[in-house]
């Protein structure tokens, strides 16, 4: 059943209209064409009106909406072809994490993303995204690989954070996630990341310290999630939505202070209605991107992605 947030709820009792009139034309033999144009032009128009005054916390549901397409649809549905490689070479496999070379518009790829899981099956096995430190691990092997090979690096970020159990805390996460950030600011080959749905925190980071960094128009990318945020400053995680206003996750403001270098729009409806088209933005975005970076040197490359960090939360003192 599809998830329906309070403000789709308009829009979710003109959809089951239409499906009603077409059913009843079906099953009798009338033409219902006229009032179905008529509720699907106003379920139109009144999407428009609801996606455009969106507030900072129904960007954060519709990024944890479990419908959104997660970062294996996006690779089935961009890429030619892709070889999914396992294992960090240390003895572990996290399925949070998936990794390998792919090929896409007739270039070669070293792909990894963050993968929540559809079922409750699957998320306890993909542990709903968050990765343990072997998941950050196979994924430095692959930007090893990828610089030895001369391969740009694609990765694409869904996660609420890494891990936060006692076993991933006792196997390092924390330095995991900082040597993630180190492994990516030292390869000389083209980096860029794509934040899908939730950036959140050390988890996201450590994936996107890269050339570029683009965000899809309803995901968030912040440095705790909501809740937490509402939890600390507040004491009462209830207060999500005003931590949500406080914390400036959205894609809007992420570009704005200079954290993302493009928004990649979404279908009117935001992804989950429309996963192809959303998919085939991500690539052409992707594939522009790389065709920028391959003009810079090796070094160069690994400069401008130092530089860019460098220039993040500057500020100057007033009086």
């Amino acid at each position: 059943m599809m998830t329906i947030f309070d403000f789709e709820k308009p829009i979710n009792e003109l959809e089951s209209a239409i499906a009603e009139l077409r059913q009843i034309a079906a099953e009798k033999g009338l033409d219902r064409s006229r009032e179905i144009a008529e509720l699907e032009a106003q379920r139109e128009r009144l999407l428009k009106q609801i996606f455009a005054h969106l507030r900072p916390w129904d960007k954060v549901l519709l990024a944890r909406h479990p419908k959104r397409p997660y970062a294996l649809d996006y690779i089935r549905l961009m890429c030619e072809s892709f070889l999914e490689l396992h294992g960090d070479r240390l003895g572990f496999d996290d399925p949070a994490i998936v990794a390998g070379l792919a090929k896409m518009g007739g270039h070669n790829f070293v792909i990894v993303g963050q993968q929540k899981g559809r079922d409750l099956k699957e998320r306890q096995k993909r542990n709903f995204g968050m990765a343990k430190p072997e998941g950050y691990r196979k994924a430095m092997r692959m930007f090893r690989l990828a610089e030895k090979f001369r391969l740009p690096v694609l990765t694409l970020v869904d996660t609420p954070a890494a891990d936060p159990g006692v076993e991933s805390e006792a196997r390092g996460i924390s330095e995991s996630i900082a040597q993630s950030m180190l492994t990516l600011f030292e390869l000389t080959v083209p980096t860029i990341a794509v934040i899908l749905g939730e950036g959140g925190s050390g988890g996201a980071i450590a994936l996107a310290a890269t050339n570029r960094v683009l965000m899809l128009e309803h995901a968030i990318y912040s440095v705790i999630p909501p809740e937490g945020c509402a939890a600390i400053l507040y004491r009462d995680p209830n207060k999500a939505p005003q931590a949500a206003d406080a914390l400036k996750l959205t894609a809007e403001s992420a570009l704005a202070l200079g954290l993302i270098d493009l928004v990649i729009p979404e279908p009117l409806g935001a992804a989950h209605r429309d996963p192809q088209t959303t998919a085939l933005s991500v690539r052409s975005a992707v594939l522009q991107q790389l065709e920028e970076l391959r003009t810079l040197s090796p070094e160069a490359l690994r400069d401008h992605r130092y530089q860019r960090f460098r220039r993040m939360g500057v500020f100057e003192a007033v009086g």
